[in-house]
C-alpha cells in the first residue's frame, strides 16, 4: 500500500524560543529575544521564530543563533476554561484583525479549534494566520454568544433518544413483543 501524499496535520503546541544575533567582535554580548509560538513541533517553532525576527529586527538564521527551545505545557488540562485569542490573518482581499473566544481544556486545543474555524469560515490557511495574543478569561468576561451559552453551572444537555438495554446478558433477547420506547419526556 502506497503512503498518502499528505501528512496529517499534528495538533499545535506552545513553544518558547530564545535566540539572539551571533556574537561578534563589534557586539560580543548581543541581546537575547524570547518569543512564544504555536507550532506542530520544535523545528517549525524555530523556523517561525526566524520568520518573525526577520520582520521586527535586523536578524536572520544565518546571522543568529537559537539559545533555547522549550515546550510550554498546560498547568491544569483537566478543567474547562475560557480562552480569548487576538489574531490577524491575510484574506484574499487584505489583512484583518480578529478577536475570538473558545472553551477548551487547554490553550493548545483552543488554538486548534481556531485554526479549524478559520479554515472553515474564512478559508484562511495556517500560514496566513498570526496569533498576536492569548489569554484565559473569566466567565464574566466572555463576550461571544456561542461561548456564553456554555458558561455557568446551569448548563444541561438533554438525552432525547435513549435506548434501554437489558441489565444483564441472560435477560437479553433477539426479538421483542413490542417496539422499544426511546423517548422519556
Amino acid at each position: 500500500e502506497a503512503p498518502s501524499p499528505k501528512m496529517p496535520i499534528s495538533p499545535m503546541s506552545l513553544y518558547q524560543v530564545v535566540g539572539r544575533k551571533a556574537p561578534t567582535e563589534a557586539e560580543p554580548m548581543p541581546p537575547a529575544y524570547r518569543m512564544k509560538l504555536f507550532a506542530p513541533n520544535a523545528v517549525i517553532a524555530k523556523s517561525r521564530f526566524w520568520y518573525f525576527m526577520h520582520q521586527y529586527r535586523n536578524m536572520k538564521k544565518t546571522t543568529g543563533e537559537i539559545l533555547d527551545v522549550n515546550e510550554i505545557r498546560e498547568k491544569d488540562p483537566n478543567s474547562v476554561k475560557n480562552y480569548a485569542l487576538w489574531l490577524r490573518y491575510d484574506s484574499r482581499s487584505g489583512t484583518h484583525n480578529m478577536y475570538r473566544e473558545y472553551r477548551a481544556l487547554s490553550l493548545n486545543s483552543a488554538v486548534d479549534q481556531m485554526y479549524s474555524e478559520m479554515a472553515g469560515r474564512h478559508r484562511a490557511r495556517p500560514r496566513s494566520v498570526q496569533i498576536i495574543r492569548t489569554a484565559q478569561i473569566t466567565d464574566e468576561e466572555v463576550k461571544r454568544p456561542n461561548v456564553r451559552q456554555f458558561v455557568g453551572g446551569a448548563v444541561k444537555f438533554p438525552l432525547p433518544h435513549r435506548i434501554v438495554r437489558a441489565p444483564s446478558k441472560k435477560l437479553r433477547t433477539t426479538f421483542k413483543a413490542s417496539r422499544p420506547d426511546t423517548h422519556f419526556n
